[in-house]
């Protein structure tokens, strides 16, 4: 007997045990779908009985370095149909329509024919940015089919200032140019939704409920670009190609030391105000100051005057002997000006441009070494800025089947070699910053729900050594400021740079008529605060870089430095 109750205890004890642990599994079972899968289960059930539509969430800002928005959005409502409220009673539709029609401005006939037209589905957005008052009205009416879901527009509180910068948006609101489409993962955000109810069979609910279930913000985007800077040179270039009948041109302004670009301006471009659509001009919404492709002339002199003193292989004072032409490959090479200088510095090379300095140092250096150093400076490659369309340029070298020895010669003066406005002043820059190639950049920091980033400045590499840059910005400046009336000076401000002209570059050779003027200037010269570069394309009065270009730089350079509080010296050593 004692035993046969031994033995019903253990096995009331085991079936405890047992009942203990599957209540336990059972619980905790339950927590997880209830608590920590609860969403999940609730979005599904929700599914199970709703039509779901995508609805935009608000775009996040673009700011410029100080906090200013260039683009923001304003609140809107969008107005979205269900055709199958009023499927099967054209009475209720002409209701809606006479409910819509005032406040939408539109005639009843015109509304109720779209709300009968079926064949963009049952569910549709119906109209979009609706201002505030005309989203409350329509939403206090209850209209049956109707659901209004709040939204945004975009808005420029700077105007047109930056359009080609800053890009637009699609009709689906997601970015087509600019930073709107190269950040549009960031300022887009994650779409809401609305939720029209259903049977459990599928079949629709005429006057069933929907719910919006509103997505999550986008992130704002802080550029580097300066939106005084930015104004600035917007208005100066077009004042500019007007006044020199020009087809074009760019500006572009520059940390040398960081690479943060402060305004960048290129023409011919777009008015955000007057986007259309509807007749888009796909040819005139690129940036062209990193899309466009062109020889930049002169100004690469620095570059090759750079590496060979970087390499030792020259001084400020070396000379060599000026006789007005060089035979290269084949060719007869002369200066600019068909002058013939006799015994030359190596920085009178560069005051008076002469090409046949710059080719005697591309014997000099070598090709190998030359071309070497000219992908240092980043030709033909991409400088990696994040602007959406950028050109990675053509530079044809000695390791190319198709390449002559007056290559060499003619790629010592900047022509037959095609780069980018962007890439030009970035090479520039390494040259006066102490030598480091720093990565352009237009983004100062990220700021959404999911993270905050800042962008520091990125050195891509050395391209020479400090001593030399130093050495070429004692040169450049002597270049501008000891140049007799030289249209790049600035009173009170050391100023160094480097004038180019060009021809352009047509499918036969080139076009004699015509013209790239461009001027690369910074200041101080011993502490860099800015470079800018200045391009005016084709202008119609003068052809030359130091008559067209420099004046613009000359003009500019002081305002911004002024803005930048970047004080003039006392005294400024300048022949004029």
């Amino acid at each position: 007997m004692a035993r046969n109750g031994s033995r019903m205890t253990w096995r009331f004890v085991a079936l405890a045990g047992f009942l203990f642990v599957a209540t336990g599994i059972l619980v905790s079972r339950l927590a997880y779908i209830q608590i920590i899968q609860k969403d999940h289960y609730r979005q599904a059930a929700l599914e199970e009985h709703m039509d779901k539509e995508v609805v935009r969430s608000a775009r996040g800002a673009i700011l410029d370095r100080n906090g200013f928005p260039l683009a923001t959005s304003v609140d809107v409502f969008d107005l979205y149909i269900d055709r199958r409220a009023w499927a099967e009673s054209p009475l209720r539709a002409q209701e809606v329509a006479d409910g819509l029609a005032p406040v939408l401005a539109q005639q009843p006939s015109q509304v109720l024919a779209r709300l009968m037209d079926g064949s963009d589905g049952p569910i549709e957005l119906f109209a979009t940015e609706l201002d505030y008052t005309t989203g409350v009205a329509i939403r206090e009416m209850y209209l049956p089919g109707v659901t209004i879901a709040e939204a945004t527009k975009r808005f420029y509180p700077e105007g047109d200032v930056a359009s080609a910068l800053l890009g637009f948006l699609g009709r689906e609101h997601g970015g087509l140019a600019g930073i709107e489409a190269d950040f549009d993962d960031i300022l887009a955000g994650t779409p809401g939704a609305i939720y029209f109810e259903r049977s459990a069979g599928g079949n629709p609910i005429a006057f069933g409920e929907s719910q919006v279930v509103p997505g999550e913000p986008g992130g704002d985007v802080r550029l580097t670009i300066d939106r005084y800077i930015q104004r600035l040179i917007e208005n100066e270039l077009d004042f500019q190609v007007k006044a020199h009948g020009a087809s074009g041109g760019t500006i572009i302004v520059m940390d040398p030391m960081t690479g943060a670009i402060l305004g960048m301006a290129s023409r011919p471009s777009f008015k955000l105000s007057q986007l259309d659509l509807d007749a888009p001009n796909f040819d005139i919404y690129r940036n062209r100051s990193v899309t466009d492709l062109y020889e930049p002339g002169s100004v690469v002199k620095v570059l090759t005057m750079a590496t060979a003193i970087d390499l030792g292989l020259v001084t400020p004072g070396t000379t060599y002997y000026d006789a007005g032409t060089v035979e290269k490959g084949g060719y007869t090479f002369k200066n600019w000006d068909f002058s013939a200088n006799g015994v030359q510095s190596m920085t009178q090379l560069l005051q008076k441009s002469l090409n046949t300095g710059a080719i005697w140092l591309s014997d000099l250096i070598g090709a190998n070494k030359l071309y070497e150093s000219f992908d240092r400076f980043g030709f033909g490659d991409s400088t990696y800025s994040g602007l959406g369309g950028e050109s990675t340029g053509l530079v044809r070298t000695n390791k190319d089947s198709n390449w002559y020895p007056s290559d060499l010669a003619t790629n010592s003066y900047g022509q037959g070699i095609a780069a980018t406005p962007l890439q030009v002043i970035t090479a520039i820059s390494s040259v006066i910053n102490g030598g480091k190639l720093m990565r352009p950049y237009i983004v100062e920091e990220v700021n959404s729900p999911k993270e905050r980033r800042k962008f520091d400045p990125v050195v891509v590499r050395e391209t020479i050594s400090e001593a030399s840059s130093a050495t070429m910005r004692k040169m450049m400046n002597d270049t501008v400021d000891g140049v007799q009336n030289h249209r790049g000076q600035v009173k009170g401000y050391a100023v160094g740079g480097k004038t180019g002209t060009t021809l352009v570059s047509i499918p036969t050779g080139y076009a004699l008529d015509s013209t790239l003027a461009t001027f690369v200037g910074f200041a101080p010269v011993d502490d860099p605060a800015l470079i800018m570069l200045v391009k005016i394309d084709q202008p119609k009065d003068d052809p030359l870089g130091g008559i067209v270009a420099a004046p613009v730089f000359g003009k500019l350079a002081p305002q911004i430095l002024s803005y930048l509080n970047v004080r003039p010296a006392a005294q400024v050593a300048q022949a004029r």
